[in-house]
């Protein structure tokens, strides 16, 4: 993947109509999570396929989007030398 950013959500709806929270204090199976992945369709596609298995074994549901984006800027951060 050429970039990837994974976000952890305080609240999610989902198609279960069931609200899924963030629990301080215990651990949660069915924590909300953004998955950003950034690359090419053909790679995300192979990406998709070999996930799929954990995707259907998720207790809690799985959505899936996929959007076009434009990349303004990609480049790698500068080394201190």
């Amino acid at each position: 993947m050429n970039g990837a950013t994974v976000l952890r959500g305080i609240l999610s709806f989902g198609a279960g109509s069931r609200i899924h929270t963030e629990k301080i204090l215990e651990l949660s199976l069915d924590r909300p999570v953004v998955i950003e992945i950034v690359d090419t369709e053909d790679k995300i596609g192979n990406f998709l396929q070999a996930i799929n298995p954990m995707i259907e074994k998720a207790a809690c549901g799985a959505m899936i989007t996929m959007e076009k984006a434009e990349v303004i800027l990609y480049r790698q951060q500068k080394k201190d030398k």
